[in-house]
């Protein structure tokens, strides 16, 4: 049973696999097929997922060369070539049950040792990372540390639930950190007026009415609109709550987007924050809650 994968990863090859790695994996056939009392069966199973060959080779050696010279030939798809080779397994695993198999774990070790973007997850096969995570960078100069490490603190455990598949946690987790981070420009002059909002609703407010026609005026109108989707509970659902009747958690790579989203609009705050000359708005008033709000 091959992997399932993207449509156009199988037309359409998303990147080769090095030489090095495509080595790697025939080591693997071998030790499979060093536990069997008919090693050329075993090559000849992996050839057909490799190069659909049906005919065999003359020899045992032969067969373990063919077999070779079809991994190579195979490797210009490398998401195919490891469907291939994990589709191997599974016939292997139906046909010898006695054979010791290596599992997705070492697959992976492989997979990420050669650099291959690419994760064995049964029964799929899916990108390591769909979105790489943008980095925040915090202004040092114009936050204090314990705000600096807060900030690094959320991120890292936003990465982690989605390291661990928790889409819902993840955004919720960043959510809190980007309403977190508007506290910064609570109190402060901006624009025409002051900002008297205490809540990121109410920042935003404030912020977007004394800097209209400006592009931070726009960029606020984007994050107000991504958060009360997400805020609401016939939307994103990740906030206050979500519809029982047809409220879901957002899947893997809706949550990608919702941080990698989120993280593009902390920066922002964040530079517009120090741009405005604002060093000691963010520790000088720590009852407000920045950087000690509370979720």
């Amino acid at each position: 049973m091959s992997l399932t994968m993207p449509t156009q990863w199988r037309y359409g090859s998303p990147g080769s696999m090095e030489p090095a790695a495509v080595a790697a994996f025939n080591e693997l056939v071998l030790a499979i097929a060093a536990q069997s009392a008919s090693a050329w069966n075993i090559f000849e199973l992996f050839k057909a997922k490799f190069n659909g060959a049906r005919s065999y080779s003359s020899s045992e050696s032969w067969a373990a060369g063919d077999l070779r010279d079809g991994m190579f030939a195979a490797s210009g798809n490398a998401a195919v070539f490891i469907s291939a080779f994990w589709a191997g397994c599974e016939q292997v695993r139906a046909e010898y049950p006695t054979i010791g198999l290596p599992d997705a774990d070492v697959v992976n070790r492989i997979l990420s040792e050669h650099k291959l973007p690419y994760e064995v997850r049964p029964p799929e096969l899916l990108p390591r990372s769909l979105h790489a995570p943008i980095a925040v960078k915090t202004p040092e100069k114009s936050i204090g540390e314990r705000a600096i490490d807060l900030i690094q603190v959320s991120l890292n455990q936003a990465d982690r639930f989605l390291h661990e598949r928790q889409p819902r946690q993840a955004v919720q987790e960043i959510l809190w950190l980007l309403e977190t981070v508007s506290t910064a420009f609570q109190g402060n002059e901006s624009g025409t007026g002051t900002v008297e909002g205490k809540y990121f609703n109410e920042i935003v407010r404030d912020l977007r009415k004394y800097n209209r026609g400006t592009a931070l005026a726009e960029a606020l109108g984007w994050m107000f609109k991504m958060h009360g989707y997400l805020s609401s509970p016939t939307g994103g659902g990740v906030r206050h709550g979500t519809h029982l009747a047809g409220g879901i958690s957002p899947s893997l790579h809706e949550a990608q987007l919702y941080c990698n989203l989120t993280r593009s609009y902390i920066n922002y705050l964040l530079a517009e924050h120090s741009e405005r000359g604002q060093r000691s708005a963010i520790t000088a008033q720590p009852q407000a809650g920045w950087p000690f709000s509370s979720r």
